[in-house]
């Protein structure tokens, strides 16, 4: 994805002529990557995939990358873990250039770490996020800025250090509203920003953003709630919960995220009062389904419940 100077005969390949490493691309490739962003967001994963992998005849590196990231979607959303370890597979195999490889060691870094390879996954982080650093694109700054945040707020201790969060914070907004094919992976980050600093209320509004785009979206809808519970607004946060898990019951079985439902309806319903929903709730985890999936949970969710002892049903 290096390209000082681009020969005109790469123009065939969909690559915009640039004199620095950049993410443009032509007009009919960087049409065919909103589409696919738009069909991952309505859910159409097939299609989706369809689309990406005529973008990797164009360009092996760019559709190689976009693939993936349909794949991280299905993960999230299906908890299909395959399409997780595929993604890191295709990868860690791309052949990409200049600021498309920094894309490609940015989501590789995400899928280790979601893997259980935390070290491997925050090196490849900070490989992608130097490549970024000196862009003057917006959407590679925002990639920069994800990565820059959380590297302010682990310093924010220290005397006298530069803290730029609020700066990357903006960055994020304007382009999670500029870039068409990029924007979930804008927004969502953004989101969990603001539930760290603890302003819940921007927290929804911005879901709420995501939802105007894409209505009904299941993960979104499951941030959503999480930012309603925060604001102790208990009752909206438990109905959208127990819709979710219905839906995710019916769409996938007891997946990664019907199960999320499950956990953050315990809590819910604890935080409550409602001691007899808690504990029906409580007991569906007496389940080899849950057992199977219990080290995908996420993290700070379980130690929560474990350390208010959640886990215990009457």
């Amino acid at each position: 994805m290096v390209r000082l100077t681009l020969p005109i005969c790469l123009m065939s390949l969909g690559l915009a002529f640039a004199e620095s490493p950049s993410l443009k691309l032509s007009s009919s490739m960087e049409a065919s990557a909103e589409k696919v962003t738009e069909l991952t967001m309505r859910l159409q994963y097939k299609e989706a995939l369809s689309v990406a992998q005529q973008l990797r005849k164009t360009n092996e590196g760019v559709g190689c990358v976009i693939e993936s990231i349909v794949q991280v979607s299905m993960y999230d959303d299906l908890g299909d873990t395959t399409a997780l370890k595929q993604a890191g597979a295709s990868l860690e195999k791309c052949k990409s250039e200049g600021l498309w490889d920094a894309l490609r060691k940015f989501e590789l870094g995400y899928v280790q770490s979601e893997s259980g390879h935390s070290v491997k996954g925050a090196l490849q982080t900070r490989s992608a996020a130097k490549l970024f650093e000196e862009s003057k694109e917006q959407e590679a700054r925002a990639f920069y800025a994800i990565y820059a945040y959380y590297v302010d707020k682990s310093f924010s201790w220290v005397p006298f250090k530069s803290d730029h969060r609020d700066e990357y914070l903006a960055v994020l907004d304007s382009a999670s509203l500029e870039s068409k094919r990029f924007w979930p992976l804008f927004l969502t980050p953004l989101i969990w920003m603001y539930y760290d600093k603890e302003d819940f209320e921007t927290g929804l509004k911005l879901a709420n953003r995501g939802l105007s785009k894409s209505p009904n979206h299941p993960v979104m809808l499951q941030i959503k709630a999480d930012m309603l519970y925060r604001l102790k607004r208990y009752d909206e946060a438990a109905s959208i919960y127990e819709a979710s898990a219905a839906n995710y019951l019916k769409r996938t079985g007891k997946s990664i995220r019907y199960w999320c439902a499950v956990l953050n309806l315990i809590r819910i319903e604890h935080d409550k009062g409602n001691a007899a929903k808690q504990n029906s709730w409580c007991k569906t985890l007496d389940d080899a389904a849950y057992k199977a999936l219990e080290n995908w949970m996420p993290g700070s969710l379980m130690d929560d419940l474990k350390s208010r002892k959640l886990f215990t049903c009457k």
